[in-house]
Formats: C-alpha cells, sequence, structure tokens
C-alpha cells in the first residue's frame, strides 16, 4: 500500500518556502535555526522589503533637450500649416462665390448683346433696310505653311504674332496695324472672326499659360489670377471676357497665354490649301467661317 502523502496548504504554497514550516530554513546547509523571536524579526524586515519594492516607481528617464526643441517646433509648424489650411479654405470658398457671380454678370451681358443684335436685324427687315453687323475687334490667326521657302519680311512678321510652327494659333486685335500685316502674311495663314464658343473651347481645351517663360497647363484658377490678377482677371471667364470683348487688358490677356497648338482639322485640309478661301482653298481672311475651322481643330 503507498505510503500517504500530505498536500500542503494554500499559506504553505503562498510561502517562499516549501514545507509546512512556520519559519524559513537557514540559507546556508548547518546553519542553526535562530531562536523564535529573531526569526519573527528577520521575516518582517523581508515583509518589508517585498512591500518597499513593489511600491517602488519606476523614475521617469530624462529626456534630450534638442529632442523636446524638435517636438516643439513640429508642434509649432503643424498648428501654422492648419491654420494656413483654415485660412486658405474660407479665401476659397468667398473667392468662388465672387467668380460665380461674375459669371452670371457675363452671361447676361452676352444674352443682352445678342438680343440687341437681333432686335436691330428685325428692326431694318421691317423697314426695308439691311442691318450691317459692326467690324470685328478680334481675329484668331492659325499658321498653314513652315518654315522653308519664305521671305525674310513675312517671317519676321510671322515671329511677332507668336506663329512659330504648323497650326499655331493665337488672338490678333484688329487695327490698322495689325490688318496690314495680315495681309503680307495672308498666303501662310488662316484668320477670321471667331464666336464666344470657339473662345470657350480654345481656352478651357487648349490653354496653357506662359509662366516664367514655361508652357504651364491652366488648371485652376489660381494660375491666371497669378499671372493677370493685378488686371482684374482672377478666372478663366474673366479671361474669355477679356478675350470675347477686347477688352482694355487684352494684350495682358493674349500675352499670357501660349500660343495654341492645334490639329489638323477633322476631315483634312482643302486639296489646294495654299490658295485664298474664297478661291477654294484655305489659306486668306475667312471671316466667319473661322469659328467651324476652330471646332474642327479643337
Amino acid at each position: 500500500m503507498a505510503p500517504s502523502t500530505s498536500v500542503p496548504t494554500a499559506e504553505a504554497r503562498a510561502l517562499p518556502w516549501s514545507g509546512r514550516d512556520e519559519h524559513p530554513p537557514s540559507r546556508r546547509r548547518g546553519e542553526n535555526i535562530g531562536t523564535s523571536t529573531s526569526t519573527s524579526a528577520g521575516y518582517g524586515e523581508a515583509q518589508r522589503e517585498l512591500v518597499d519594492t513593489a511600491d517602488r516607481r519606476p523614475q521617469q528617464i530624462a529626456v534630450p533637450e534638442t529632442l523636446l526643441k524638435k517636438r516643439r517646433t513640429t508642434e509649432a509648424s503643424r498648428e501654422a500649416k492648419l491654420a494656413a489650411a483654415a485660412k486658405a479654405r474660407q479665401e476659397s470658398k468667398a473667392q468662388r462665390k465672387i467668380i460665380f457671380k461674375r459669371a452670371e454678370e457675363y452671361v447676361k451681358e452676352y444674352q443682352t448683346a445678342e438680343r440687341e443684335e437681333i432686335r436691330l436685324q428685325r428692326e431694318a427687315r421691317k423697314t426695308g433696310d439691311f442691318y450691317v453687323e459692326a467690324q470685328p475687334k478680334v481675329y484668331f490667326v492659325v499658321r498653314l505653311k513652315g518654315i522653308s521657302k519664305i521671305a525674310p519680311k513675312p517671317k519676321k512678321i510671322l515671329q511677332l504674332l507668336r506663329l512659330l510652327q504648323i497650326n499655331n494659333g493665337v488672338f490678333v486685335r484688329v487695327t490698322k496695324a495689325t490688318q496690314q500685316m495680315l495681309h503680307l502674311v495672308s498666303p501662310y495663314i488662316t484668320y477670321g472672326e471667331v464666336n464666344l464658343k470657339a473662345i470657350r473651347e480654345l481656352v478651357y481645351k487648349r490653354g496653357y499659360a506662359k509662366v516664367d517663360g514655361q508652357r504651364i497647363p491652366i488648371t485652376d484658377n489660381a494660375v491666371i489670377e497669378k499671372l493677370l490678377g493685378k488686371y482684374g482677371i482672377i478666372c478663366i471667364e474673366d479671361l474669355v471676357h477679356e478675350i470675347a470683348t477686347c477688352g482694355p487688358n487684352f494684350k495682358q490677356a493674349s500675352s499670357a497665354l501660349w500660343p495654341f497648338k492645334l490639329s489638323n482639322p477633322t476631315g483634312g485640309w482643302r486639296p489646294r490649301k495654299f490658295i485664298g478661301f474664297v478661291e477654294g482653298g484655305d489659306a486668306g481672311n475667312r471671316e466667319k467661317h473661322m469659328s467651324k475651322l476652330v471646332h474642327q481643330m479643337v
């Protein structure tokens, strides 16, 4: 029959030594166990040491001053960026309201001018007269011919007009001087009056700004405001209005645009490209038919 073994109680298991002895055994072999009084005192000291060790907290590690300074700088920079972003959002919101208001005014102005022209045509028809429209204020000019076999004077005029490549296009104010220049280079270009829709298509689809000599796409009104804000032109609709109406800042608005790079027209050019438009070619003055060509080339 197997000898019975005693199971230690929970108190015995909680003691740092094994067994049921009330007092801890000596740490060294052969050392006598002291009296109960000394043993109780040693046990109390050990308990106090354990309590003191448990209550003791790890001390805070010192952080270098450079790291603290970097943290403060980063936090200040972050707060400044957040404040600048909030301010930019407020300014953008106010700017959009101004832009929408201007766009509405421009639409009303275009509609009023169109209705007035229709009214004048009807009045002339009633009285049996002919209505003669006003002379165009702006021409859109497109280059047809390359650089070979061009005389020096027409070549210089094309450079002044910023028409350096085939299918390049620019807006030109109609004056006596510009009409003479266009007449001298008419075998190498085609030009005419364009309507509001054609101007919008050119600016929105093929419009690039000239920023510090670089060709930058107009993807935001901020590009226009940076270039022409001092002239009161802060958005694309302002730019379109300035060109369509030939406003006082037309020169600055036209110069801020990079020459338009257009494609060949849909369906191609006419068989005899370099003879006059009225003779069955493409060169020279197209008058109101220029808008149709622009729609085909954009």
